[in-house]
């Protein structure tokens, strides 16, 4: 299968890369080429533009950072729909709002074209081991068409027949997230100071609870590994408010979330904004009175 990818970052360049291995023809496009060199000398062809990138694809990737990076992808000048064939595929793959995802519906309809969404679930390491969880949704034929080649990357959830219900699904995964992150802070902060060791406390949650979360973000924390950064705690900020703006309009409080969002700005405001998200302990430490390193 002929598949473009746009947008080779820490998460796109492991999922372009396992694409390959499983024997796909690759066009490649990002907007720092670097970044895109491991795949060009493992074998994909580069593409000047995104759009010269879907001009010769079956089925476009974009992995890309925010709304408007995937906007301007797909809808600006030289971007994806205007050159996709009659047919086509894209699969969004990144964590968008819910309010452009429907615009993007629109257009690839009005396009001829299909649109996928299929957010992932997964930090860098688990995109390069191809354990990914990959929320999918959108027409039943598109789906089928590309499930093959989505295998390559993981295991494939689907949550429904239009796009938006896959965004919708992984705004909610993430608040749950960052609402547990939010929480291990909060207890851990509070036990150190009565005297208790991190990393005898998360010995002792982890007994209590089977969730991957509380162990694998619980470690970071504990370990104060910050960097390199998993997931950027600005990219959790976006997301959180992309939480919010989705609640908002279907009317569905979620006020968890202005407590974990305020301590996400109070990070970025003390320069944490590219450390992990899971340094938002730092944040809570710093509103307990203890020094930070």
């Amino acid at each position: 299968m002929k598949v473009g990818f746009v947008g080779t970052g820490s998460m796109g360049l492991p999922m372009a890369q396992n694409i390959l291995r499983n024997g796909h023809e690759l066009i490649v496009h990002n907007r720092t080429k670097e970044k895109a060199e491991p795949l060009v000398q493992q074998g994909a062809r580069w593409a000047e533009t995104p759009a010269e990138a879907a001009r010769q694809s079956e089925v476009i990737f974009t992995m890309l950072a925010d709304d408007l990076a995937v906007e301007t992808v797909t809808l600006g000048e030289n971007g994806i729909l205007e050159a996709m064939r009659e047919g086509a595929v894209h699969i969004s793959a990144s964590t968008v709002s819910i309010k452009l995802i429907n615009r993007l519906a629109e257009a690839h309809t009005a396009k001829g074209v299909y649109l996928l969404s299929s957010p992932v679930m997964g930090r860098p390491e688990a995109a390069a081991q191809a354990k990914l969880r990959l929320l999918l949704a959108g027409p039943e034929e598109a789906r089928q068409r590309v499930e093959p080649l989505l295998q390559a990357l993981g295991e494939i959830l689907v949550c429904g027949d239009i796009p938006q219900m896959a965004n919708a699904v992984k705004l909610g995964n993430n608040f749950l997230i960052a609402s547990m992150i939010e929480s291990i802070a909060e207890a851990m902060t509070m036990v150190r100071k009565h005297g208790v060791a991190p990393d005898r406390y998360l010995e002792i949650v982890s007994t209590f609870f089977g969730s991957p979360v509380y162990k694998n973000y619980g470690q970071l924390m504990q370990k104060r590994a910050w960097e390199p950064a998993g997931f950027k705690l600005r990219l959790g900020l976006k997301d959180v408010k992309l939480v919010q703006e989705a609640a908002e309009m279907v009317n569905s409080p979620i006020p968890t979330a202005d407590i974990v969002k305020n301590h996400l700005i109070e990070g970025l405001a003390y320069g944490w904004g590219e450390q992990d998200w899971t340094a938002i302990l730092k944040t809570v430490e710093r509103d307990a009175g203890l020094e930070i390193d």
